[in-house]
């Protein structure tokens, strides 16, 4: 009885563990170079569709190719968006100053 529960325990965690997604918070320079904030789960997915045509948000279809140039991991989607709320409200140039310092160009 107390093996199943333990093993019961090991599968659930083994699954907790590989289906947690890490968020990330990031910035894409546009083509115009304007910056465009957003989150997602896969980043290199993300900016492949915000090159495409059908799946990039309406600014950068129109603003392409874009780049990423700054990018942030975190443990939950609410920390990922909370973060991307406050990179919005910042000033380009603030933006500018974060990207310059950071490590992910």
């Amino acid at each position: 009885m107390i093996l199943g529960r333990i093993l019961l325990s090991f599968a659930s965690l083994h699954t907790m563990i590989n289906t947690t997604k890490t968020w990330v918070t990031y910035i894409l320079r546009c083509a115009d170079n304007t910056l465009y904030t957003g989150i997602t789960t896969d980043i290199f997915r993300r900016e492949s569709e915000h090159n495409g045509n059908k799946l990039g948000a309406k600014y950068t279809r129109a603003r392409q190719p874009v780049k990423v140039v700054y990018q942030e991991a975190h443990k939950t989607r609410s920390e990922a968006a909370k973060r991307e709320f406050a990179i919005k409200k910042l000033t380009k140039d603030n933006k500018e100053l974060l990207i310059l310092h950071s490590d992910a160009k």
